[in-house]
């Protein structure tokens, strides 16, 4: 039997004549994201004058439009224990400290143990995304990346977050190890990004790829040829940081990826999301979380600064 969370009638008026139903009904329940009103239209959920349409169909003047919303599915996945710590949470949002080996979604050869089936044992109050009772991962980091990330509660919270990354208005830093020697103080990559034509799960700089804009300064040299360095992604590209710091010739250290085959021995890439600042979106207020650096950056970097003390 169809459990239905709630439903709405809408009436077309001369101002919103000729626009696409999917585009109408966006506009007119903003809780819902395109892709989830589309997936309604696909499965039924909305009807015109009593009929079934599709995504295209253009409304018209006078129409009669009813849209249901079922109640959210569980996620088919069992929640589990997992070791990472939450550092705010409220009806809206999680912010977490991500630690360094943790798979963000369940994938091939991950399919437990992942943030996601974590977040669905601490979080108890999730209302769904996408129709599904699931954790809203707005921003994603690699396996390997630790620190600060971002997590919707809600599909309303989600839209909200997902269009502040698209604006340029969410701030995130990143604090990594590079290569060196590192000249510059600091310097802007504005350099596009796509996927790699042969090599189908790496990224490289194309001026096919989408726009894609890092700004970088270095905090400190901690030996002749490694530094640390904060890097302020302005766009979202997959692996944008460590395409565009080893493009420009400081790859970060233990990126076996995009890297130098040579070089000291890390056991990951020393990339830590240190800092993130957003727009809350509930009540509108800035927040600003950030993240103390993992125990494997910290002595790495303090062996580094002994072994530059004794030269």
């Amino acid at each position: 039997m169809l459990r239905i969370a709630r439903e709405a009638t809408y009436s077309v008026s001369y101002k919103d004549s000729g626009k696409r139903i999917d585009q109408f009904l966006v506009e007119k329940d903003f809780s819902l994201s395109r892709a989830r009103i589309q997936t309604l239209i696909k499965d039924g959920f909305v009807k015109v004058n009593n009929k079934e349409v599709k995504c295209s169909y253009k409304v018209k003047l006078s129409d009669n439009i009813h849209l249901i919303i079922p109640s959210e599915k569980p996620l088919e996945l069992r929640p589990e224990p997992i070791d990472f710590e939450i550092i705010y949470e409220d009806p809206y949002i999680i912010v977490i400290d991500k630690p360094a080996g943790l798979v963000i979604h369940p994938a091939p050869g991950h399919y437990q143990g992942t943030l996601v089936h974590g977040l669905l044992y601490k979080c108890n109050d999730l209302s769904g995304i996408g129709g599904v009772l699931r954790p809203g991962i707005v921003h994603r980091l690699d396996k390997d990346t630790s620190g600060i990330m971002l997590v919707a509660k809600d599909d309303l919270s989600h839209r909200h977050l997902i269009n502040q990354f698209k604006e340029g208005i969410i701030d995130k830093e990143y604090w990594a190890l590079v290569h060196g020697p590192v000249k510059e103080k600091e310097g802007i990559i504005n350099m596009p990004i796509t996927r790699h034509p042969v090599k189908r799960k790496q990224m490289y700089v194309s001026e096919s790829g989408k726009k894609a804009i890092t700004l970088w300064r270095k905090i400190a040299d901690l030996s002749n040829d490694i530094a640390l360095i904060s890097a302020n992604p302005r766009t979202g590209r997959t692996h944008q940081i460590r395409v565009h710091m080893s493009y420009i010739g400081y790859p970060i250290l233990g990126d076996h990826i995009y890297g130098r085959k040579r070089g000291r021995f890390a056991s990951r890439q020393m990339l830590h999301s240190k800092r993130i600042a957003f727009q809350h979106p509930g009540t509108g207020k800035k927040l600003e979380f950030s993240s103390h650096l993992p125990e494997d950056m910290k002595r790495f970097m303090i062996a580094l600064i002994r072994l530059k003390q004794k030269d």
